[in-house]
């Protein structure tokens, strides 16, 4: 085996095993979050990713980002932080 490949393997295997936190589980909580948001914006009638964020949009829109800027908070501060085995 070529020694580079090999002290590449190696390291990434040192790596690989010392891994805490919880990129996969940050991922899918986001993922949760935006589909819950979707959700939220087409009960109310609209479409998520189209309402511009001011004063003037539907309040609707507006519940739905505040509730979806709580969720992605919530993960990044327990997925991202969660050990992962």
């Amino acid at each position: 085996m070529n020694p580079t490949k090999a002290l590449t393997a190696l390291v990434f295997a040192a790596v690989a095993s010392t891994v805490q936190a919880g990129p996969l589980a940050y991922g899918i909580c986001q993922t949760g979050c935006n589909t819950v948001a979707v959700a939220c914006y087409a009960g109310a009638g609209l479409t998520f990713g189209t309402v511009v964020a001011a004063a003037a949009a539907p309040a609707a829109a507006l519940a739905c980002n505040a509730a979806l800027g709580t969720c992605s908070a919530a993960c990044a501060t327990v997925a991202l932080l969660a050990p992962t085995p």
